[in-house]
């Protein structure tokens, strides 16, 4: 059947077979057709022109001549054994040289035979040559679909040993596209196509793997683009509609006294203008009827923590109880301290459970969330735990959310009759287009200034060569009462290597701040967590100056006297990575500094990532520059928070108009049909289940 033929078997597809479908399955996922035409080429190569021999130097780019061979043979003796041929244009002679698969193309190359040539120039002995050239036969070309610019594939190296190369998977397309151009259903509605000006879906496929020229090339790469960003955004925009209307929320219909006598004695320092624009809007989504599933964006130290007490204040005061989850014990234990010490003197019952826990504690704590004593409960992913039970929960918050992976958070969904109602909170800031994407179905408030007081941190790059003026900038720091961080890379691949690195530093530090007169504290991840809290609460104390660690103080330490955060090996940290171990410090009121310290030796990413963050504090700015280096799919946790497509052609770094664009055209389909039910929209439905049959409503799973 014409509406089937992308849904066959890639093995029957004739050049391909079974033992190369199954290497297909395995290096690139490809089983049908429609897999196949979805390998989209990385770049294109202008193969349009051709060189004469008498034109081409050492110094040109790739080049493309046709001409004879004159003359082929294998000299030398084993590893020193190579392939020359000599080709002619009849403007001058060409050597054409080969030192792997000397057998095959020995029988390919015979002097008299004409060929199309392919590769780039070098120089050796003042000769100008082509080393491992592509060779083609002009009259083999002919059965090409003709192309004004050459595909080149991903292959693996698998693929290459079984001869799978760039260019072979360049023919299977060739193949695929001669038995399907013109055949291929459309996946977009006309009205729609008509609308956007897209290319239709025959000569996009065709264009992106074929192109008749740079102007079709970048239209098909616009349709392709669009409609991935568009079945994307579309999928979360429906299920947002769908959750507005058909999931009651629970009402919050008053600010009682609670709330009022935290905010009238006991708030710990005055509400800046974004944390009380947040509040009106958690305010407005609790009190609507409608189930609030709403992202709370802010830095490390922007006061999110207050927010969500606030929160869970107004959930009280209506008879609802409250649950606070973090990724790790001791970010649970440090909002543990932090509830306690912020609600002391208010009449509310908190209480702890991590998988420290005791079972004593738990039957406890167990029976007075059952009978509604316990109003606030915090802890780490324990609480999902099937035998935690509320009397009545109706606020949930989920703190550094992209830690959990999505039916960890579904779990917690359903820990009532009703839902209750989540705030999701994150310090990593998450750029714009990430967060239309991956948290598309959520409102978002953005909390973008820091509490009165805090001052931007001050950031340099220092060389391991500058080492003895960052420690005299180190003992200057302490000499004036304040501490500092000594944090080392944790890599778990190369564990071994790292944790020699991490005690290398502690006791080059130690002979360079030795005792009595200077304590150094150590963390890492393979110690006991008794013997990690005593490090901790000894630099949190202030009774050590250095504490040395690894990155497991990333998330969960509040130390305000901190001033200092150098960063061993910086070149080995991601952005968003280095932009968490920054806001450890900067949390009291004196200026705070962080170096970054790296070998010469960088590769111009890790320049360009330390570059950034020399320049700039903001970290939506450093969110964007993560997003345009390393694509979504590297950024910590994204895949895991839900992403429900995989991005095969568009990037969310580099083509966000698209996105935008994309997304505005789905807002505006779903408001006028939110079910895909109108005549023309059926082949959206259809579309987005043959994207992803076993899609889950990502909207009811914040």
């Amino acid at each position: 059947m014409q509406a089937d033929i992308l849904d066959r078997d890639i093995k029957f597809l004739p050049g391909v077979g079974p033992k190369r479908a199954e290497l297909l399955k395995k290096e690139l996922g490809v089983t049908t057709f429609g897999d196949m035409l979805s390998c989209f080429p990385y770049k294109h190569v202008d193969r349009t022109r051709f060189y004469k021999i008498s034109q081409v130097t050492g110094d040109l780019p790739y080049i493309q001549l046709e001409g004879t061979i004159v003359s082929a043979g294998i000299t030398g003796s084993r590893r020193n054994r190579r392939l020359t041929a000599i080709i002619s244009d009849g403007t001058g002679q060409l050597e054409l040289i080969w030192f792997k698969g000397l057998r095959w193309i020995n029988d390919l190359v015979k002097p008299g035979k004409k060929f199309i040539v392919y590769g780039k120039p070098t120089t050796f002995n003042n000769k100008v040559n082509l080393v491992h050239p592509e060779m083609e036969d002009p009259a083999k070309q002919e059965k090409q679909i003709k192309s004004a610019l050459q595909s080149f594939y991903n292959t693996s190296e698998k693929l290459k040993n079984n001869f799978i190369t760039s260019r072979v998977i360049g023919k299977i397309q060739n193949q695929l596209l001669k038995l399907t151009y013109g055949k291929i259903k459309e996946t977009l509605p006309e009205r729609l196509i008509g609308k956007t000006g897209l290319m239709n879906i025959n000569d996009a496929y065709l264009n992106i793997h074929f192109p008749q020229g740079t102007d079709k090339l970048r239209k098909a790469e616009a349709r392709l683009k669009f409609e991935e960003l568009f079945y994307l955004q579309l999928n979360i925009v429906r299920q947002k509609a769908v959750r507005k209307d058909k999931v009651k929320g629970l009402v919050f219909s008053k600010v009682g006294d609670l709330f009022n006598d935290f905010y009238h004695n006991h708030l710990p320092f005055e509400l800046t203008e974004a944390q009380k624009r947040v509040l009106k809007e958690i305010r407005k989504d609790t009190g609507s009827g409608k189930q609030m599933n709403r992202l709370l964006q802010g830095d490390v130290g922007s006061g999110k923590t207050l927010v969500a007490v606030m929160s869970m204040l107004i959930a009280a005061d209506n008879s609802y109880q409250s649950c606070l989850m973090a990724p790790t014990e001791i970010l649970a234990s440090q909002h543990y301290g932090t509830l306690k010490k912020m609600l002391d003197g208010l009449p509310l019952e908190i209480g702890l459970l991590t998988g420290s826990t005791s079972k004593k504690q738990r039957r406890v704590l167990h029976d007075r969330l059952l009978n509604g004593e316990l109003k606030i409960l915090v802890g780490t992913h324990a609480l999902i735990e099937e035998t935690v039970q509320f009397e009545r929960l109706g606020l949930a918050i989920i703190d550094e959310q992209h830690r959990f992976g999505v039916a960890q958070r579904a779990r917690m969904w359903k820990k009532s009759l009703h839902p209750p109602h989540v705030l999701v909170m994150t310090a990593t800031p998450i750029p714009r287009t990430l967060a239309m994407t991956v948290y598309g179905d959520l409102e978002v408030s953005v909390i973008d200034e820091l509490p009165p007081g805090r001052k931007p941190v001050a950031t340099a790059h220092y060389y391991d060569t500058h080492r003895e003026r960052l420690f005299g900038f180190m003992r200057k720091q302490i000499a004036s009462g304040r501490q500092v961080y000594v944090v080392y890379p944790l890599i778990r691949e190369s564990e071994k290597m790292d944790y020699k690195d991490l005690e290398d530093g502690y006791e080059s530090i130690t002979r360079a701040f030795p005792p009595p007169e200077y304590v150094v504290a150590i963390v890492h991840g393979r110690m006991k967590n008794e013997d990690k809290e005593i490090g901790m609460k000894q630099f949190a104390g202030g009774n050590a100056h250095i504490l040395v660690s690894t990155t497991v103080i990333e998330v969960g330490v509040d130390v305000p006297n901190a001033s200092v955060m150098v960063i061993e090996s910086a070149e080995r940290f991601g952005l968003s990575q280095l932009h968490q171990l920054r806001g450890r410090v900067g949390r009291g009121a004196d200026q705070s500094y962080c170096i970054l310290m790296s070998s010469h030796k960088l590769s111009n990413e890790a320049r360009h990532r330390i570059k950034t963050m020399v320049d700039t504090n903001d970290g939506f700015e450093i969110a964007e520059a993560d997003l345009k280096l390393r694509g979504p799919g590297d950024m910590e946790g994204t895949m895991q928070s839900g992403f429900p497509f995989d991005l095969k052609i568009s990037h969310l770094g580099k083509d966000s108009r698209i996105l935008e664009y994309a997304r505005q055209q789905a807002i505006e389909i779903t408001e006028e049909d939110p079910l895909l039910e109108k005549p023309g929209n059926d082949i959206l439905a259809r579309q987005l289940r043959k994207l992803n049959p076993e899609l889950e409503e990502w909207s009811r799973i914040s």
